[in-house]
């Protein structure tokens, strides 16, 4: 603890030395997950602050702030004096007071090694219209924690559970604070009725009315010495006040609510925003189902709605845009630029499962499971079968791939989600990428930044005297990052079958599919099955041929 502490003073006493704002054209932030991204209540901007990016070794904190200009799809980095101190896992909450505030509470700061947890207790204001960080010391507030939520609710900033570790033991909690923005204090509130068991992750919502709906998180319990069990919990609850919320001795209740409809399979790590139309929205995460030998992670891309009117829960389903023929694509500047074409319509059918396999470099197999209910459209997430099908196929909509603790914000009814992780095999992908969707039409999703795959770097833990960087990764789909990473570590040491002129990718494909098999069997062993190597070998092939064209 006290080593983190003086870290984080050594952090902090660097940005002392900041004593203007600067102001920065720059490049999209590198890749990064448990940041906050938030939506500028005046203009028409996102502001991303936070966040921590894993290499295999090293746990990288960030206490930067970035604003993307919505309207010029740019960024810029502000550097601020006397900022909040790095951190993740924080909460952030805007307010328009004043040409608007952004309130940020709590969170964590790791060692680098990511074996010890500092967690914070502070809460800081930025305010937007002079781009100032003003630290605000009130006593009585909620004890050091990451992993809670936290909503601005009529004049005042609710914040309800969340976690605390230490290196000997873990605590989730469920209490709920209230911090007044008009006299600048807290008070612990004491709801009456049953409310939700502690927990950490969970959905958090204010509701018009000035109600607070809960939803799901994450929990875990030690059962016996050194085994935790964890708990997804699916439960939903609301927290009502009788008064008129401004007074402190308004008197809470919980309430549990028993949602219609359709709910989100259980999940952890899903990001959550307030959609148009008085509904809270629900993206991405991941189920992990430990096995005997290994921890296998069901990753998401979907969109749940809440319907806080109706108590009533539906999936996001794309409708795929108006134009009646069918864009080609043609190359990678077109597909960037027309993301999202029109799919060919289909009867409705009952709720699709994609089972997606991704293989890591040691040959470690882990498989993405993704539930599609309603219209039953020819889903598949890889844009390159996109490309190889382009004759007659069905056409593709390009969508982000499924990831867990992205950051998301909406801004005039579009959904904005930013970076987030999933894991292939020991591997922690991390991403960068920034997508969109209308959440009025929901008829596609575009495509704002694509992942750098040069942005991604992995160093096994015996690597860390050496820069034996392993490159690869892209953000887009998750096969062909795997395989672009092996096909760009073994192209030191042999040629690759090139490219023709002129040659189409299915052709190019059907002339090297056995060298291609040949080497993927040699990356995932003679035991493997070959449905998956030829998997395999053809998602490598179609990276060095998107690569190479």
């Amino acid at each position: 603890q006290e080593d983190l502490e003086a870290l984080i003073a050594e952090f902090q006493s660097l940005d002392a030395k900041k004593t203007q704002v600067i102001e920065t054209s720059c490049p999209p932030p590198s890749p990064r997950l448990n940041g906050s991204l938030s939506a500028h209540p005046e203009k028409d901007e996102l502001i991303l602050f936070g966040g921590e990016y894993f290499n295999g070794q090293k746990t990288y904190l960030y206490n930067e702030l970035y604003v993307y200009s919505i309207r010029k799809n740019s960024w810029t980095k502000v550097e601020v004096p006397n900022p909040p101190p790095r951190r993740c896992a924080h909460q952030a909450a805007v307010v328009p007071t004043g040409g608007g505030q952004l309130w940020v509470f709590g969170g964590e700061f790791a060692s680098p090694n990511g074996e010890q947890f500092y967690h914070y207790k502070d809460l800081w204001v930025l305010h937007l219209a002079t781009k100032t960080w003003e630290q605000v010391k009130a006593s009585g507030g909620p004890s050091g924690r990451s992993g809670h939520r936290m909503v601005a609710c009529k004049r005042q900033l609710i914040v309800f559970g969340g976690f605390h570790e230490s290196a000997r033991d873990y605590i989730y909690y469920n209490d709920v604070y209230a911090f007044n923005l008009d006299s600048f204090t807290w008070s612990k509130l004491a709801p009456s009725g049953i409310g939700p068991a502690p927990r950490s992750g969970c959905q958090m919502a204010t509701t018009p009315e000035g109600s607070i709906i809960i939803y799901g998180g994450y929990s875990k319990q030690r059962i016996k010495k050194d085994v935790d069990k964890g708990t997804l919990h699916t439960d939903m609850f609301l927290l009502k006040t009788e008064g008129s919320g401004k007074e402190e001795a308004d008197k809470w209740a919980w309430s549990r609510l028993n949602p219609s409809g359709v709910k989100p399979a259980p999940r952890s790590g899903f990001s959550v925003a307030i959609s148009p139309s008085n509904r809270s929205l629900l993206f991405g995460g991941v189920h992990d189902e430990e096995e005997e030998e290994s921890i296998e992670g069901d990753f998401f891309n979907d969109i749940y709605f809440y319907d806080m009117g109706k108590n009533r829960w539906f999936p996001g389903q794309l409708k795929g845009p108006k134009s009646e023929k069918r864009k080609r694509r043609r190359g990678r500047q077109t597909e960037a630029e027309g993301a999202g074409d029109e799919m060919e319509k289909q009867p409705p059918q009952g709720p699709m499962e994609i089972v997606k396999e991704v293989v890591a470099e040691d040959g470690t197999v882990m498989t993405i499971k993704q539930v599609i209910s309603g219209p039953g459209e020819e889903r598949e997430r890889s844009e390159s079968e996109e490309e190889a099908e382009e004759d007659g196929a069905l056409g593709q909509q390009v969508e982000p791939c499924p990831r867990s603790n992205a950051m998301v914000a909406v801004k005039h009814g579009v959904l904005y989600v930013y970076g987030g992780m999933f894991e292939v095999g020991d591997r922690q992908f991390t991403l960068s990428d920034l997508y969109s969707i209308d959440l009025h039409k929901m008829e596609e999703w575009k495509v704002l930044v694509e992942m750098d795959p040069k942005a991604q770097e992995w160093l096994e833990e015996s690597e860390s005297d050496d820069d034996d960087d392993m490159e690869g990764a892209e953000g887009g789909e998750e096969e062909e990052e795997s395989s672009e990473e092996e096909s760009e570590d073994e192209e030191g040491g042999e040629q690759h079958p090139s490219v023709q002129p002129d040659e189409k990718q299915a052709d190019y494909l059907s002339r090297t599919e056995q060298y291609w098999i040949k080497l993927a069997r040699s990356n995932m062993g003679s035991d493997a099955k070959e449905k998956k190597v030829a998997k395999v070998a053809h998602a490598m092939a179609k990276a060095f041929y998107e690569d190479s064209v």
